[in-house]
């Protein structure tokens, strides 16, 4: 089983997310575990303040080293070895998230994920407490929640029992981890309007696998290129 524990201010922002279709039924089966933790419960204050003006000046507010600091040392599963954990910052400045990285986390026991808001998070969070941080595209974001879930289903569909048969796990932890051919299903011939016909390619229904392994290298070839 692999645990996961989000740090956050908008801890409901996950609520439906978690709780509906296979990330549900795999927390269900103990295949995965999702803890989600309000950063505030970690705020030395009455207010709860997580957050404070950047020194040197700047716009917004920038969140603070304390409670992260003081929260992380909460989370972590002491039982867990260090190599079988990562912590891991979200900043739109960090190494872009693909599927080798999701391969390399999934086998992973605990990921501890932080999510920023505002205008960023204190630079010592960074090179201090994370191991690393994760940007999952060349734009700006809210905050980290989105890219945490994203985070979370890449890396739980590629734990076993959670998607499919065995069997196609395999493909999913190699190259890309999706599947890079077009593909088709009935019907046949689909009319739009009259006239007008979208045909399913005839190699797909002549019943030659070899025929249909290669025209999908061919669509595959194409489309990375």
């Amino acid at each position: 089983m692999i645990q996961f524990d989000i740090l956050t201010i908008f801890p409901e922002i996950f609520d439906s997310y978690f709780k509906t279709s296979l990330i549900n039924k795999a927390q269900k089966k103990g295949l995965i575990k999702i803890n989600v933790h309000n950063l505030r419960e970690w705020a030395s204050d009455e207010r709860r303040t997580v957050d404070d003006k950047p020194y040197g000046g700047g716009l917004g507010m920038v969140f603070k080293i304390e409670p992260i600091h003081r929260a992380i040392q909460d989370i972590k599963n002491k039982s867990i070895k260090p190599n079988k954990r990562k912590i891991v910052l979200f900043t739109p400045r960090g190494k872009t998230y693909n599927q080798k990285k999701a391969s390399s986390f999934s086998n992973l026991q605990q990921i501890i994920l932080i999510c920023g808001r505002y205008e960023g998070v204190d630079e010592r969070v960074a090179k201090k407490i994370s191991d690393i941080e994760l940007s999952v595209g060349e734009y700006d974001l809210m905050g980290g929640e989105v890219p945490a879930m994203i985070v979370v289903e890449s890396i739980s569909r590629l734990i076993p029992g959670v998607l499919g048969k065995a069997e196609f796990l395999k493909e999913r932890k190699q190259g890309s981890g999706f599947i890079e051919y077009p593909q088709y299903t009935r019907p046949e011939i689909f009319n739009p309007k009259k006239g007008v016909k979208w045909k399913v390619p005839k190699v797909l229904l002549s019943g030659d696998h070899q025929k249909i392994a290669e025209w999908r290298k061919k669509k595959m070839k194409n489309i990375k290129e």
